[in-house]
């Protein structure tokens, strides 16, 4: 395939990706009786969106779901890379059936795991609480998986290095293998403040006070509160694919990179 055909392939997948973007963007700009026309609005509005800003709680749910994403996101990136460094480094009886049980947790779907999940969520009292929003959400087999296929690429040299000065494991992982694994970590951190943003089930199952909705739940309860006003709906989507588009974008970059280092296709 000539270079000239596969920029041309390129185009027009881009194209046809960005498309539903860009008509979603002009449908909120549109006036509410213009919303379903195949066609350029008479004229662009931004009274949508200031409704939606104004009169529904978009801001709290954004708040809570922004807690969560961070919390998950920190917390999973330092547990995961300890683990994911013992597992690459440490030698003890059982390590490769253990990752293998790991690994195979990604065959297990949430909606499979849900009910226990809730009954356990209930009988510790996590119902309704950050907590509940965020504990079941840390551990996630794939980031453990592509952290310790990344940490298999470190020299053993670096850590051998750092055991002439005394350094213990504890010391290794955090002074050397930490600052070596800045680009994936950067790319597991997109991956999951996405997951965490975007999340529905969970937060659904989990939460019924309306404080503490995340911001998926909330904009599934506009659509049964303005269930004929689809521009506010649509306008509550737009706003809240904000962050998640800021954070793909600074991120993109280091999560090619990573998952070129880390040997996946």
């Amino acid at each position: 395939m000539s270079v000239r055909l596969r920029a041309l392939v390129g185009y027009v997948l881009a194209a046809v990706t960005v498309a539903p973007l860009v008509w979603l963007l002009v449908t909120v700009l549109k006036p509410a009786d213009e919303l379903f026309e195949v066609a350029l609005p008479s004229r662009f509005t931004l009274d949508n969106l200031l409704y939606v800003l104004t009169e529904v709680p978009i801001g709290t749910y954004m708040l809570n779901s922004l807690v969560v994403s961070v919390a998950v996101t920190v917390v999973a990136l330092v547990l995961h890379s300890m683990a994911a460094y013992a597992l690459a480094r440490l030698r003890f009886p059982g390590r490769q059936v253990i990752f293998s049980m790991i690994v195979s947790t990604l065959l297990v779907s949430l909606p499979v795991i849900l009910v226990p999940l809730f009954l356990v969520a209930r009988q510790l009292g996590l119902l309704d609480t950050y907590a509940g929003l965020i504990l079941p959400a840390i551990f996630h087999a794939f980031g453990i998986f592509l952290l310790r296929q990344y940490y298999l690429t470190i020299p053993r040299e670096l850590e051998e290095a750092a055991d002439l000065d005394g350094c213990g494991y504890f010391r290794r992982w955090w002074q050397v293998v930490v600052p070596l694994s800045r680009p994936v970590l950067a790319s597991l951190a997109v991956l999951f403040f996405l997951a965490n943003w975007n999340a529905f089930l969970w937060p659904l199952t989990a939460t019924r006070d309306p404080e503490l909705r995340m911001v998926q739940v909330g904009i599934a309860t506009l659509q049964g509160q303005y269930g004929s006003a689809w521009n506010y709906v649509l306008a509550a989507t737009v706003i809240a694919a904000v962050p998640t588009l800021i954070a793909f974008v600074l991120g993109q970059r280091r999560l090619v990179e990573a998952i070129k280092t880390s040997g996946l296709k």
